[in-house]
């Protein structure tokens, strides 16, 4: 899908989401939703809207990112203490992480089951359960 055919459902998302369609959050938008569901780095997105023509400084994506996080449009997804990554999946899931590659990958609806949690404390709730299996290349011999 072109950039341009996807700027009105971008518009209405962020609209819902009660974000101002600018033109650089409709641009960001529009490269970072036109995939379907993705893991991607602010660094990731910066090289992808410079490479579709979209003149934009990194602080500004790492705002965009931010400001699309805390309205629901993407969850955040820390694998280090500097490397985070922005899941467009907003569902409740779980992630594989290649050490090898950087790659981080949805682990299948259903294929773990998170059990024994402790009650929160008195005026708590659970939010969401971050679960993040690391990977490595297995030792030979």
């Amino acid at each position: 899908m072109a950039l341009q055919e996807t700027k009105e459902p971008v518009r209405g998302m962020l609209r819902n989401a009660g974000l101002r369609p600018t033109r650089q959050r409709l641009a960001l938008a529009g490269i970072l939703f036109a995939k379907g569901d993705r893991h991607v780095t602010a660094e990731l997105l910066h090289e992808e809207a410079l490479a579709n023509g979209v003149p934009v400084s990194l602080a500004t994506v790492y705002n965009t990112l931010h400001q699309f996080t805390g309205a629901g449009l993407l969850r955040e997804v820390a694998v280090e203490g500097s490397k985070t990554y922005f899941d467009t999946n907003t569902s409740n899931h779980y992630h594989f992480f290649s050490e090898r590659d950087g790659v981080l990958m949805d682990i299948p609806v259903g294929k773990l089951a998170v059990d024994g949690l402790p009650s929160p404390p008195a005026g708590m709730e659970v939010s969401r359960i971050d679960v993040l299996v690391r990977l490595v290349d297995k030792k030979s011999g």
